[in-house]
């Protein structure tokens, strides 16, 4: 059998572990973090026994802080109720190679009780509970993420080594859609790119950002459950691949002064039968009465949803002014100073949400685009005139500044409870408060400089 390439079959996998060639399958979920976790399990055994029971984690993967330390306050999961298990079910149809990985594959798990039951505030389930909502009206979402990174010519433990500070970017000037100094950095992003589509994705290209060592690889648009699935293995294993080459890439959404990491997030909708839901059914290239509700249902709670676009203390950092990070709760005709961009025509016709950065729980962020498009859609709501002109300077709505405003306006609001139920909010608003005490607690580099000796 040769190297498996993409998606493999249960018999694919079978045919595999016979004939040496794969002995190693990851169990994998999406945390509230949006990283991957789980279990390498032994092939042979996956097969005999993890294929039909799932596996043990502990629930506390959903109840954890970055560094993983256990949290209290969260309902799921705590010393109380002894920090129990859940199961981890695989998604058959998810199971891929992972080419960078010798004799790997790797299979999208569900989380769920021990008896079964789905649990509510995993990543997965909250998108897929926005997609049966869209299932009800025959509706289905397509997606793509645009995930910005930095390279750095360090290792992850060299960078741990330094504190993170005065690493040696991979190129020495802005490289935005500049070929020659994205050159060297080439071995990487072919490996990574190729990589990629021997686990079963469709890479469309490369370019280079306007940051130093900044690139964006970009993948074709898919269903939003898959698509999202392909966000989490790809920004896995572009990390694991740059460790191989000696190098380093950060996803953090604002990592110096300059331009941040963004993740701008594409999405339109189509029937059951393929039809494209927002293009204008009478013909003609324009939006359909569908595509304007639900563009004014995500402009009416963008404030409101913002938390589950821009989930830790550094996403706000990227909100600058003329930065090509949105300041501006407004949509506009192909314009980039606007949280909410119209591109497209007829069967391509779709909004780009880039209020998204490059630190989003992907899953949380389409379920979120989902929801308000569906506010919108249910009241009909109508559709605000299209900004013209710069955005920045505008008399509209702007973006939550602070992950604590972000945290207060979706704690308090009454359209993400109906959507997702209180479970989930008050799951996520814990979360975030956890992120801010930590750090209010912090010293920072920023303190000592101004106050150690001047003040």
């Amino acid at each position: 059998m040769a190297t498996p390439t993409g998606f493999l079959s249960l018999e694919q996998l079978e045919s595999g572990v016979r004939d040496g060639e794969i002995d190693t399958v990851v169990l994998a979920v999406t945390d509230m973090q949006g990283r991957l976790v789980g279990k390498r399990i032994a092939a042979r055994h996956f097969l005999e026994s993890v294929v039909e029971h799932g596996a043990e984690c502990c629930n506390y993967l959903l109840a954890v802080d970055v560094d993983m330390n256990t949290v209290d306050g969260y309902a799921i999961s705590s010393w109380e109720t002894g920090y129990g298990d859940m199961a981890m079910v695989p998604d058959l149809p998810t199971l891929r190679a992972i080419p960078w990985i010798e004799g790997t594959v790797m299979v999208t798990a569900d989380l769920t009780s021990l008896e079964g039951d789905p649990i509510e505030p995993s990543p997965r389930q909250v998108l897929r509970r926005q997609r049966e909502r869209l299932a009800e009206r025959g509706w289905e979402a397509l997606a793509a993420t645009e995930l910005e990174f930095l390279v750095f010519d360090e290792t992850y433990r060299e960078a741990w080594r330094k504190g993170y500070r005065e690493l040696v970017p991979a190129s020495d000037y802005n490289i935005d859609y500049a070929l020659h100094a994205s050159t060297r950095m080439e071995p990487l992003l072919r490996d990574i790119r190729r990589s990629m589509d021997g686990a079963g994705m469709y890479c469309e290209g490369v370019k280079g950002e306007c940051n130093l060592g900044q690139q964006e690889i970009g993948f074709l648009y898919d269903e939003a459950e898959r698509t999202c699935d392909n966000h989490s293995i790809y920004r896995s294993g572009a990390k694991e691949i740059a460790d191989a080459h000696g190098q380093a890439i950060t996803f953090m959404a604002k990592y110096d002064q300059r331009e941040g990491n963004s993740c701008h997030v594409h999405m339109s909708l189509r029937g059951t039968d393929g039809t494209p839901v927002f293009a204008d059914p009478a013909g003609g290239g324009g939006r359909s009465p569908v595509m304007d509700h639900f563009m004014a249902g995500l402009l009416s709670v963008m404030r409101e949803f913002t938390l589950l676009f821009a989930p830790t203390i550094n996403s706000y950092k990227r909100y600058q002014a003329g930065s090509f990070a949105p300041t501006t709760v407004a949509w506009g005709l192909d314009n980039r100073s606007c949280a909410v961009r119209v591109v497209g025509h007829g069967a391509s016709l779709r909004f780009e949400n880039r209020v998204p950065g490059g630190d989003v729980n992907q899953y949380l962020a389409i379920a979120g685009m989902i929801a308000a498009g569906l506010h919108g859609v249910e009241h009909e709501l109508e559709l605000e005139d299209a900004l013209a002109g710069n955005g920045y300077t505008s008399d509209k709505p702007r973006v939550p500044s602070t992950l604590r405003e972000a945290a207060d306006l979706f704690e308090a609001s009454t359209v993400a409870r109906a959507a997702f139920g209180d479970a989930v909010v008050d799951h996520y608003v814990h979360a975030a408060r956890v992120e801010i005490e930590a750090f209010d607690a912090a010293v920072t580099d920023w303190e000592r400089v101004r106050g150690f000796e001047r003040l």
